[in-house]
């Protein structure tokens, strides 16, 4: 178990980030077997031909897999934590190779430590003088084969997600903010202060940490699980599963019996605006979500708009759309 402390100052330094590398590590997990597809296995099962061809030309990407563990360390400079609001993949890739090899060596050792011998290729790859060239070189062609085709789409859903729970730490709080984030996590209100409660493993062994005034770092990802940082070089940080990603990578579920009633009521593509609005967004974020054209969905938002089933805010340069009460009934939530 973790425990977090948390103080009044902690807020205004907490911050939220994309990390394309991560996703493509968290992709390769998924791909690899590392960890359960759950509902990305429509997903798994499409790039499963592009990650049969990643291995074949790219083998040190079967050194990487290697590497992956649950429940224990796994090397540090393979994800750095994104710098700002991240999204920029060369520059993460760039912290990866600018890690100094003495480093590189020292978080391989420690990530292999107690796990069976890996196959001997996968050895001759990680005890190579390149390997830190290696693993880069295979991280760079991960991104290209498994992410890269739908980051657009993936980007939508991780800045939508981002938004909705940086909104909601702001308004409401650390409770409201990490309500939904996972099971496995919980607020705990001391007065002014409070405590993230991760459960990581039995409740009767606790790590505590306090976050200082640091802040916390916040990251979406459509692949992966949860995850907690704790150690340098990264700052506290827990990574936890988006939102919506299950109908975005798989092909959508059989409407039932609300959702096809809904349909013949707006017509089936202003039902799919209004669903897809379970998460605020931009017009933007919908057309890359949804396939449809920057004039449909406008179209089909003014109309949803006009008859009270959403709304419309500005912040900044943008323009989000979120559903009424009576949108939101509508659609069946």
């Amino acid at each position: 178990m973790l425990a977090i402390e948390v103080g009044p100052v902690d807020v205004a330094h907490t911050r939220y980030a994309i990390s394309p590398l991560g996703e493509a590590m968290n992709a390769l997990r998924v791909a690899a077997g590392k960890q359960p597809a759950g509902p990305l296995r429509p997903w798994a099962e499409r790039v499963a031909p592009r990650y049969a061809r990643l291995l074949r030309e790219a083998p040190a990407v079967a050194a990487l897999t290697a590497l992956f563990r649950r429940g224990a360390y796994n090397a540090d400079f393979i994800h750095p934590p994104p710098s700002g609001h991240g999204g920029d993949f060369a520059a993460e890739l760039a912290v990866v190779r600018a890690t100094p090899p003495h480093q590189a060596r020292a978080e391989i050792a420690r990530n292999l430590a107690g796990l069976p011998a890996p196959p001997r290729r996968v050895q001759e790859i990680l005890s190579a003088p390149d390997v830190l060239t290696r693993l880069a070189d295979a991280i760079e062609a991960t991104w290209h084969a498994l992410v890269e085709p739908d980051w657009p789409r993936l980007r939508t859903v991780l800045e939508r997600d981002l938004v909705h729970r940086a909104g909601h730490l702001a308004m409401y709080g650390w409770a409201a903010a990490l309500s939904d984030l996972d099971p496995r996590v919980r607020w705990r209100s001391e007065g002014a202060d409070g405590v993230i409660e991760v459960r990581t493993g039995p409740r009767d062994e606790w790590q505590r940490h306090r976050l200082g005034g640091k802040g916390l770092l916040l990251m979406p990802t459509v692949f992966g699980t949860l995850i907690s940082y704790v150690e340098p070089p990264w700052p506290y940080a827990l990574v936890y599963p988006a939102r919506g990603v299950a109908n975005l990578l798989g092909p959508p579920p059989p409407p039932d019996g609300g959702a096809a009633a809904l349909a013949r009521l707006v017509g089936p593509h202003r039902a799919q605006v209004l669903r897809a609005l379970e998460v605020p967004a931009t017009t933007t974020q919908l057309v890359r979500q949804l396939g449809l054209s920057l004039g449909a969905v406008g179209g089909h938002l003014a109309v949803l708009r006009d008859s009270g089933l959403v709304t419309r805010t500005r912040t900044g340069r943008s323009v989000r759309y979120e559903r009424t009460p009576l949108g939101a009934a509508l659609a069946g939530d």
